[in-house]
């Protein structure tokens, strides 16, 4: 049954790709069949993910042209549990663009859901793929319809941030390919079943890992590889940025522990691995949400605030590996349920607020939350959704964020016990860095919230806002609900999450759940998210009682001012993002002088790519020249007579290229 419906969801995207670009001169219809064919393939895929959690461990193997390189499909827990992801994403994602893709009429919607589609199925078939040359054959088409999507706009900010994200992928994908070719050479065989039987000497297994962890750490964003996503994301559409955001960049996740915990499963686990990813963690999250914190661009603050949750992600995900190099397998097994708890949390609240966001652009035609203001008056539905949200992102109760974020807590808390002194302390350093994590995310995300939608209204808006299309909001809506489910529910869920754990690490999973409490096993630490929000709402009838009878008193109609950053409100100089930010810009001065430094002198990669390609300018002159004049007449002759398939805009070029590469992979499988 999985595979019946990844294959249905595999038709229904060639088909919602082949109309978007047979129908592209006609922006209605592409936008419909599109948008359809994509929301029809996202749940066919979703409801192969969820099997893929519940049931055994599925193979399928289907031999192609390449002798070396069967087609080979696994679905298993932790694969199920990122198709889930992405699926919940596409669902959301191709709901929004119903309404959203009106935004690009005239510039080419077909070419949009063409390249979407490709997008998400490339995404779909890197996770389940369990052959290494396939998965980097697909990891690639992946990185080349994202990228297409990023500089879809063709102004220089998109160009620009598309350039630095095909660079850096590209960088990442070499990193992984040499790690996959130690191992296919160790092994004799592409197969992941050939890498998994291994066991590698403790040098070349820290080689494979070191090489999959910066390869798949760029893909992530981590940092100091992160310098893409806040120039990538932001170009890219809005529901286009929720995908990248909350699917793409877990695939980066996924690669990481896919080879530590499963390729790598027959070597020995060092300590310094889990050490060395829980400093990155710890570092990438308290950075990311310093620099969100200054952004005034919604999107690029949202982007930053990647970084941080990435972070968060590898805190988890280094404890488990802590626990797995120690012989402790309760630390790695809840260290891993954490991280990967908090994969699929991100994913929701993150997607609900980059769609959020496309909605508040949508509206207001502009991405500086300082030019906005108000916008819970006239967008109250956006207001509510991009609330609850932000609520999850800042690990608030009873939300999911909270609740992965607990179980990342008591990892931490229970490895500190459980090991040895060098252990506590970097348990400790890193809970520190989390709680810090904590109150800069609250903070910045007041920030976002009360100066767009809680502060006066703007004047220099151009027209005055009014609530997003249906589909816009339902897309937004969908993400939202997830959010509390997901935190409401987390006894259900808790469970399932720590199957899938367990069932990577390939051990006997343990009881985070009973009733509507989760708790640790060993521990005194126990909690109930559902009695969390009945004390809350609770409160919060009392606190409205309370201040009704206030307002009574002293007579009706009395209204607070508008949300002022605790400053009292003066219409002369409103309060912004930057007021707020003040204080902690002046704490962490020297850190973002030091971003400024290097970012203004450009990295080392994107100067050697740039001398590269000087050189290569000047170089080909001279072939031209001496070497090849012949072949050029008759390439321009060629041309001439070629006109009919051109247009003069490299995006249609590309996507010939794609057409090509997409039939050829079809056709791989199909002779095989």
């Amino acid at each position: 049954m999985m595979v019946e419906l990844l294959a249905a969801s595999g038709a229904l995207s060639v088909i919602g790709a082949l109309f978007s670009l047979l129908l592209v001169r006609w922006d209605s219809a592409a936008k419909f069949v599109g948008c359809a064919c994509g929301v029809l393939a996202a749940l066919a895929s979703l409801a192969s993910g969820l099997l893929a959690i519940v049931s055994e461990p599925f193979l399928l193997t289907a031999p192609t042209v390449f002798w070396f390189a069967d087609f080979t499909l696994l679905w298993n827990p932790l694969a199920g549990l990122i198709v889930v992801v992405i699926s919940l994403l596409s669902v959301a994602a191709w709901i929004y663009g119903f309404s959203y893709f009106e935004e690009y009429r005239g510039q080419g919607i077909g070419q949009i859901g063409f390249y979407m589609h490709l997008f998400i199925i490339s995404m779909l078939l890197v996770v389940l793929s369990d052959n290494a040359f396939w998965f980097l054959v697909l990891f690639e088409l992946m990185s080349l319809t994202s990228y297409f999507l990023v500089v879809f706009d063709q102004t220089k900010q998109s160009i620009r941030g598309g350039f630095m994200y095909f660079v850096m992928a590209h960088v990442g994908f070499m990193m992984i390919m040499v790690a996959f070719f130690v191992m296919a050479w160790a092994s004799g065989s592409f197969e992941f079943s050939a890498f998994r039987a291994l066991e590698l000497p403790v040098g070349m297994a820290s080689v494979v890992f070191v090489l999959a962890f910066v390869g798949f750490g760029i893909k992530a964003g981590m940092l100091p590889f992160h310098s893409w996503l806040p120039q990538a994301h932001p170009a890219a559409p809005s529901n286009v940025s929720a995908l990248m955001s909350g699917g793409m960049i877990k695939i980066g996740i996924f690669g990481i522990v896919k080879v530590a915990f499963d390729l790598l499963a027959g070597s020995d686990c060092q300590l310094w691995w889990g050490l060395a990813v829980l400093v990155v963690g710890v570092v990438s999250s308290v950075l990311g949400i310093a620099y969100a914190l200054m952004e005034h661009d919604v999107k690029k603050l949202l982007a930053f605030s990647s970084v941080e949750n990435i972070g968060i992600i590898l805190i988890g995900i280094g404890v488990a590996l802590v626990g797995c190099a120690t012989g402790i397998l309760l630390v790695a097994s809840i260290g891993l349920m954490a991280g990967l708890y908090h994969t699929l949390n991100h994913a929701m609240f993150k997607g609900a607020l980059f769609l959020g966001a496309g909605s508040m652009i949508y509206r207001t035609h502009t991405r500086n939350i300082d030019q906005m203001g108000g916008l819970s008056k006239f967008m109250p539905a956006t207001a509510i959704t991009f609330l609850i949200a932000a609520i999850s992102v800042c690990a608030i109760p009873p939300l999911n964020g909270f609740a992965s974020e607990w179980f990342t807590y008591q990892s931490l808390l229970t490895a500190a016990l459980q090991g040895d002194g060098v252990v506590m302390g970097f348990m400790a350093f890193a809970a520190v860095a989390l709680a810090i994590t904590g109150a800069l995310a609250v903070i910045c995300f007041i920030k976002c919230y009360g100066v767009a939608f809680a502060g006066k209204p703007r004047v220099n808006l151009p027209q005055e806002p009014r609530e997003a299309p249906t589909s816009m909001v339902f897309g937004t809506a969908l993400l939202a609900l997830m959010c509390i489910v997901l935190g409401l529910g987390v006894a259900l869920v808790a469970p399932f999450m720590q199957d899938i754990a367990s069932a990577t690490l390939g051990i006997s999973a343990v009881t985070v759940a009973s009733g509507a409490v989760v708790s640790i096993p060993g521990s005194d630490t126990a909690i109930s998210l559902l009695v969390v929000a009945v004390v809350l709402l609770v409160l919060a009838l009392l606190l409205r009682g309370i201040l009704g009878i206030i307002n009574s008193r002293h007579g009706a109609g009395v209204r607070d001012d508008a949300w002022a950053c605790g400053y009292l409100p003066d219409l002369s100089m409103p309060p912004s993002s930057g007021t707020f930010a003040t204080s902690v810009r002046g704490f962490f001065g020297p850190m973002y002088d030091a971003r400024d430094a290097v970012v203004e002198r450009k990295s080392l990669v994107m100067r050697a790519y740039e001398g590269l390609v000087g050189f290569l300018k000047k170089l080909e002159p001279m072939a031209d020249k001496y070497l090849v004049d012949g072949v050029t007449n008759f390439a321009k002759r060629i041309g001439v007579a070629s006109k009919g398939v051109e247009g003069g805009d490299y995006r249609r070029y590309i996507g010939y290229i794609v057409i090509v590469l997409a039939i050829s992979l079809i056709l791989t499988v199909a002779v095989g």
